[in-house]
């Protein structure tokens, strides 16, 4: 059980930054505003439930993609860790406010349009579940975990095989109660103190990208030797 516990504990510690459930608080808020209590219960379950689906395939269907097109281990890690990097260099650097996303502002037009058609418009897989919190630098984070997996690691199997399904419900359990408390949360930290807990994510992603990076390189050169 210890096992299981470090394992679910690390996982949570390397995808909360990368899904940062705060920054896609500020980005419902924007977008959900017309939307009563019901519905914006409704998309906050359904963007939780989008997020582990993605996570799922990606763990599980990675390495079928990795085998299809030829990449190679090292490639992945140095890839995920560039993709990564960018992620947190765009959070720690933002060239546009939280939320503000190209993803977004089509959902805002799309919400807009259907104001005078009185039609629902579901925000929940673009942009909540994805780019916003299951995104190309979380996408390849679990890719290279599922590919790092397969190649040895210290815990044992039952823990492989039940870890990663829980850590991702875990993270899409997470999301759903930050976004059912949005209001309360937008309240509590602010629009300032949410971009604060932005840049400091995206520090410690562009750490992480380049540790990949780095461990990337060392293995091509050990596998050279």
């Amino acid at each position: 059980m210890q096992a299981l516990l470090e394992a679910v504990g690390l996982g949570l510690i390397v995808l909360l930054p990368l899904a940062n459930p705060l920054t896609t608080v500020a980005l419902f808020l924007g977008l959900a505003g017309e939307m009563n209590f019901s519905e914006r219960n409704r998309q906050a379950l359904q963007a939780s439930i989008y997020v582990f689906a993605i996570m799922m395939v990606a763990w599980y269907a990675g390495n079928a993609v990795l085998n299809t097109f030829g990449i190679s281990i090292p490639g992945l890690r140095i890839a995920g860790g560039l993709i990564v990097a960018f992620v947190g260099f765009r959070m720690l650097f933002p060239a546009q406010p939280v939320g503000h996303s190209v993803e977004a502002q089509h959902k805002q037009d799309e919400l807009e349009n259907s104001d005078a058609r009185q039609e629902p418009v579901n925000i929940a897989f673009v942009p909540l579940a994805m780019p916003s919190t299951a995104g190309p630098g979380t996408i390849a984070m679990i890719i290279s975990s599922a590919s790092t997996v397969k190649s040895g690691v210290s815990f044992p199997a039952w823990v492989i095989a039940v870890a990663p399904p829980l850590t991702f419900l875990l993270v899409a359990l997470i999301l759903w109660v930050a976004l059912r408390s949005s209001g309360s949360i937008m309240k509590l930290v602010g629009k300032g103190g949410i971009e604060a807990i932005s840049r400091l994510m995206g520090f410690l992603l562009v750490c992480m990208g380049v540790q990949f990076v780095i461990n990337g390189v060392l293995e091509v050169g050990h596998n050279f030797h």
